[in-house]
């Protein structure tokens, strides 16, 4: 058995890369977690039709967080539990029981926020009969980076091979979509000619870097780049043109 020396993460990258090993397991292992995270999707994506304000959106985010936040808490309960105990114990039913509650009720809190910020415009819209979505560019990046990284989640605990780490490898590289995402989306926002050379430039640079150092395959950062340019051009090109 590893001493506890061996168990501490001095190094930056090697715990979050232990962090995302933690959210490829429980989304590929744990339905209830991987609903969340389509409904993250779900609901990022709807955000772009309401004219939110900050502190609404503000709102979301911290709901969405702590939804899934409390449902990474209850994996990790269920875990040590079943660790513990290879048998029934009440106590750690009690244990289990608590845990699910935990996300019972941030699930509940999260259906309070979502009819306060959303039920009058739903209505409103539903008397128009047409959608608006918001075409602020902040708001527009932030939710492009948003889906970038869900999709990216999904891809790696997806279509993993158990070839190096879900950080420093796996099937699809994060590095390159969100290269190419923000890449796209400042030529979508300078509508220069040189910017968006150097934009893309730099984004095959990061690229570059990956297949250089031998984190990813040439196949692996093609795929990210895609990735990312595709879901920049989707929310940038035709969901603001609508």
């Amino acid at each position: 058995m590893k001493n506890n020396k061996n168990f501490k993460n001095n190094n930056i990258i090697e715990s979050f890369n232990h962090a995302i090993d933690g959210l490829i397991y429980a989304f590929k292992n744990e339905n209830n977690f991987k609903r969340h995270v389509f409904m993250a999707i779900v609901v990022a994506l709807l955000s772009l039709f309401f004219n939110l304000t900050r502190l609404e959106m503000a709102l979301l985010c911290i709901t969405i967080t702590l939804v899934i936040l409390a449902e990474l808490l209850n994996t990790t309960i269920e875990k040590i539990v079943d660790l513990i105990y290879e048998y029934y114990e009440p106590r750690a039913k009690i244990a289990k029981d608590v845990g699910a509650g935990a996300v019972l009720v941030t699930a509940l809190n999260s259906l309070f926020v979502g009819y306060f910020i959303f039920y009058d415009r739903i209505i409103r819209i539903t008397e128009i009969g047409v959608f608006k979505i918001k075409k602020s560019p902040v708001h527009l990046t932030f939710i492009a980076l948003v889906i970038v990284i869900l999709i990216t989640l999904i891809l790696k605990s997806t279509f993993y091979k158990g070839k190096g780490t879900h950080l420093q490898g796996g099937t699809v590289s994060g590095h390159s979509a969100l290269a190419f995402c923000l890449a796209t989306i400042i030529v979508f926002l300078a509508n220069n000619t040189l910017v968006s050379i150097l934009s893309y430039l730099l984004a095959f640079l990061v690229a570059e870097s990956r297949v250089e150092g031998k984190i990813h395959s040439l196949s692996e950062v093609i795929f990210g780049g895609i990735t990312g340019f595709l879901i920049a051009t989707i929310i940038f090109k035709l969901l603001a043109g609508l």
